[in-house]
C-alpha cells in the first residue's frame, strides 16, 4: 500500500509540475488560472505534508524528507525526458518554455524541502554524505547516486528506529535495565564526558529508557591508570553517598577497564562495586604499544605529548600526562599491573570484547593501526586484540555479519553508526538485564 501511494504521488506530482503546459495550450481565462492555481497548490501541501509517518519528531521529519525526495528524482527525470523529447522533435516553442521554468521553480521547492529535512534529521548519513551531497549537488549522474544513496540509509534509519522505540514501548513496564545499583560508565583514554557529546553515543539513553540510572566517571582523559583510579575511587564514593544504594556497577571502556580494576582492588573500591564488566579493555596491553615507545625517539615522543597535553587542557584536564597513559596501555606495564592487582572476592568479573574484519571496516585512524596490532598482537578491534580484552568470569564476544566487523568505536557506539546484524544499544541493555537477574 505505501508503495502504491508513493507511485500514486509521483504521478500527480508529475502532472502538477506540467499543468501549465495544458492550461496554457488549452484552457482560457478563469479556469486557466484556477488550474495554475491548483497545480502549485498541490505542490506545496506535498512539500508539507508528503506522507504518513509512524513517528513524530526527527524520525517524522526525516521519512517525510525521504519520501519527498523519492518523488522529486522520479519527477525531475520525467521532466528531463520529456525537455528532450520536445527539443529533438522540434515541436518546442514559448509554451513549453514557460511550462519548463514554472516546473523547474517548483522541483527545486521540493528538492530544497527535502534536503533540508533530511540534512536537518538523518543521523545515518553522517558527515561524509552531508558533505559529498553539497560538493557534486549539480554534476548529473554523480548527485543522483548520493541522493539515492541517502535514500537507502535514511529509510534503513527510520525502520531501524521505529523499531527499537516499538520494543522499548512493548516492555516499558518490565523495566529491565532497574539494577539493584546504578551504573557508572567510565570512559577511555583521550576522551572526556561532556555533555555535548556523548562517549557512549546512544547507548545510555536506552538503558535508562528502560529502568537504568546512569553516572559517568569523568576521570582524566589521559593519566596514569593509577591516577585515574584515584579519581574513579572518589566517584565511586560520591555515587554511593548520593545514593545510599551501598554499591555501583562499572561498565568500562578500553583503559577505562584498567582504571576501574585498580580502583577496586588497589584502592579499597571493592566493597562498594557490585560488577565490573570491561570493554574491549587491554588487559594485557598491546605490544604494538611497547614497540613504538621503544623505537620512536624520545625528542618526538615528548614533542608529540606536549602537544596532546595543552589540547587535553583545553578540553577540561587539569594535569594530562599522554606519556603516562600510553606507557600504562603496554603489554609490559599490563603484566606487572596484574601481577599486583589481584581481583576482589565478592566483585563480579565479566568482560566484552569484538574484532574487526579487515583494515576497511573501520574509521580513523582504526583503518590505520588495525594491521599493525594484527601483526604484533594478532586478531583485535583496530587497537586492543581479542585476547587481551578476555578477563573475568565470563567473556562476552559481539560480532557482526559479512565484511563489516565492530571496531574499538563501534562497541561503544562512537559514531552513532547502525551496523548491520548488530545492535549495539540492545546489545547492552542485554548485558545490563543480565546484571539485574544477578542481583547487581
Amino acid at each position: 500500500m505505501e508503495i502504491l501511494a508513493l507511485l500514486t504521488k509521483m504521478m500527480l506530482a508529475f502532472c502538477a509540475v506540467n499543468i501549465y503546459a495544458v492550461s496554457l495550450m488549452y484552457l482560457h481565462g478563469a479556469v486557466k488560472v484556477l488550474a495554475i492555481i491548483a497545480g502549485i497548490a498541490f505542490v506545496l501541501v506535498l512539500c508539507v505534508f508528503p506522507c504518513k509517518s509512524r513517528e513524530g519528531g526527527r524520525l517524522g521529519r526525516m521519512h517525510r524528507g525521504s519520501h519527498l525526495m523519492k518523488i522529486f528524482l522520479v519527477d525531475v527525470t520525467a521532466e528531463i525526458a520529456g525537455c528532450i523529447y520536445y527539443a529533438v522533435s522540434g515541436k518546442w516553442g514559448l509554451t513549453l518554455t514557460i511550462n519548463c521554468i514554472i516546473a523547474f521553480i517548483l522541483l527545486a521547492l521540493m528538492f530544497l524541502v527535502s534536503a533540508l529535512r533530511i540534512y536537518t534529521s538523518s543521523v545515518q548519513i553522517g558527515v561524509k554524505w552531508r558533505v559529498l551531497g553539497m560538493i557534486f549537488a549539480f554534476i548529473p549522474v554523480i548527485n543522483v547516486i548520493i541522493l539515492l544513496k541517502m535514500i537507502k540509509l535514511t529509510d534503513a534509519e527510520y525502520r531501524t528506529e521505529c523499531d527499537r522505540l516499538a520494543l522499548d514501548r512493548s516492555r516499558e513496564q518490565e523495566r529491565v535495565c532497574a539494577t539493584k545499583y546504578p551504573i557508572l560508565m567510565v570512559h577511555g583514554v583521550f576522551f572526556r564526558d561532556v555533555r555535548a557529546f556523548n562517549y557512549w553515543g546512544r547507548i545510555p539513553q536506552a538503558l535508562e529508557k528502560n529502568g537504568a540510572k546512569i553516572y559517568y566517571g569523568c576521570q582524566q582523559s589521559a593519566d596514569s591508570v593509577a591516577g585515574c583510579a584515584v579519581e574513579l575511587k572518589a566517584k565511586i564514593d560520591e555515587i554511593v553517598a548520593k545514593e545510599k544504594c551501598g554499591k555501583v556497577n562499572i561498565i568500562a571502556h578500553s583503559k577505562g577497564g584498567l582504571d576501574s580494576r585498580y580502583a577496586i582492588s588497589m584502592l579499597g573500591a571493592g566493597d562498594k562495586v557490585a560488577s565490573l564488566t570491561t570493554i574491549n579493555t587491554p588487559h594485557r596491553g598491546c605490544q604494538f604499544a611497547d614497540y613504538l615507545l621503544s623505537k620512536v625517539p624520545e625528542s618526538f615522543k615528548n614533542g608529540l605529548a606536549d602537544k596532546y597535553n595543552a589540547a587535553l587542557k583545553k578540553l577540561g584536564d587539569t594535569k594530562p600526562d599522554f606519556i603516562a597513559a600510553v606507557t600504562d596501555l603496554t603489554a609490559s606495564a599490563c603484566e606487572r599491573m596484574n601481577s599486583i592487582c589481584e581481583d576482589v572476592k565478592g566483585v563480579y568479573y565479566q568482560s566484552v570484547g569484538s574484532r574487526s574484519v579487515s583494515a576497511m571496516g573501520g574509521r580513523f585512524p582504526l583503518n590505520l593501526t588495525y594491521s599493525f596490532v594484527k601483526y604484533f598482537d594478532g586478531p583485535n578491534d583496530g587497537l586492543v586484540s581479542v585476547e587481551s580484552m578476555k578477563w573475568g568470569e565470563k567473556f562476552i564476544f559481539a560480532e557482526s555479519h559479512g565484511k563489516r566487523g565492530i571496531t574499538h568505536g563501534d562497541i561503544i557506539d562512537l559514531n552513532r553508526e547502525n551496523i548491520k546484524d548488530f545492535d549495539v544499544r540492545e546489545f547492552y541493555v542485554g548485558i545490563v538485564k543480565e546484571l539485574k537477574e544477578k542481583g547487581f
